[in-house]
């Protein structure tokens, strides 16, 4: 009678039966008490249901991993432009889609394309966790999309989510050890990769060096940025879609560097920068607002730090960037 009481949720399983059942059954509290697994395990018949869901993961084909990158592609346009504070509750219901696919995806034709689109959705949600302040989701977004890209057999993802997650480790503190991560991530791409890609691994390392106070190396892996972007106006890596980098972004990114390590010559590249910057990017403008503010600061030209300072502040609070507002914040005390 219990039994069929605890199946229909007219009875709660007790401490008592709990622990009875716990060991009679192998299973953990969690999964017992749960109603649905609860059912599943009391009856001793979850393989329809298992069944299922393999079916279903399956039957994916081409189209619905387009359907899953346009979706990605789409969130991603959004965050760009409005910040990502209004997308945690899209982008969560998008990531479980694809790991739910993922789990029940069986042979290997069907779980590497359908692990690559899962890279780059958890790339993109890691980075607007990071930019919401939310570090402890970020870090697990990003290790969840390396196992992704491990799983797609696909270094260059693979490489662009450990240089990524690297400044997960620099914003808390640790950026010697944010320096052997990206360096780590060259490692793994080796010659497998774009030279956009390439690129923004060098510039990403060029900027964790920067905040490690590794002044000689950041000016190396300045220069070697500078020797792999390919020339012309395209910043799509086609290859890579989470890459926007051509040499007016790789200019912009100098010149934030250079305002780090106090270089008198970043004001110059920052302007450059300022005036080609895609109006699309408004996280990206709040970025070059600050680092304009930092690089007039080096130089005691007080006014100008405001004036920055001031339209920063506006437009990290469009995208409701915790990311920028903590920096902004941090300059206006040096003030």
């Amino acid at each position: 009678m219990y039994v069929s009481e605890w199946e229909n949720g007219k009875r709660v399983i007790s401490d008592r039966y709990a622990v009875i059942l716990r060991r009679l059954l192998g299973v953990t509290d969690g999964e017992l008490r749960s109603s649905a697994a609860a059912v599943q395990v009391l009856t001793a018949d979850g393989y329809d249901d298992l069944l299922s869901r393999i079916d279903t993961a399956g039957s994916v084909g081409d189209s619905m991993v387009e359907s899953f990158n346009a979706q990605t592609e789409l969130l991603r346009t959004m965050d760009r432009q409005m910040g990502a504070s209004g997308l945690v509750d899209q982008m969560a219901g998008h990531l479980a889609q694809l790991e739910e696919t993922l789990n029940f995806a069986v042979l290997p034709h069907t779980r590497r394309p359908v692990a690559l689109a899962l890279t780059g959705a958890a790339t993109l949600a890691a980075w607007q966790a990071l930019d919401a302040g939310a570090v402890d989701r970020a870090w697990r977004h990003y290790e969840l999309a390396k196992r992704a890209a491990r799983d797609a057999e696909a270094p260059m993802y693979l490489a662009h989510a450990m240089g990524e997650q690297a400044y997960v480790l620099c914003d808390a503190g640790r950026p010697v050890l944010a320096v052997d991560l990206v360096r780590d991530a060259q490692r793994v791409l080796g010659r497998q990769g774009s030279p956009r890609l390439l690129a923004w691994l060098h510039a990403t390392e060029a900027e964790v060096c920067a905040r490690a106070g590794l002044l000689v190396d950041c000016r190396r892996a300045l220069d070697a940025a500078a020797a792999s972007i390919p020339g012309g106006a395209e910043d799509r890596d086609p290859d890579m879609l989470s890459i926007f980098l051509n040499g007016s972004h790789l200019e912009r990114w100098r010149g934030n560097i250079l305002a780090m390590v106090g270089d008198g010559d970043a004001v110059t590249e920052l302007y450059g920068a300022l005036e080609r910057v895609d109006p699309t990017f408004v996280r990206a403008q709040a970025g070059l607002r600050c680092d304009l503010a930092q690089a007039h600061l080096a130089r005691g030209e007080y006014d100008q730090v405001d004036t920055h300072l001031r339209a920063a502040r506006l437009l990290a609070s469009r995208t409701g960037s915790v990311r920028h507002r903590r920096r902004i914040d941090l300059l206006t005390q040096e003030l």
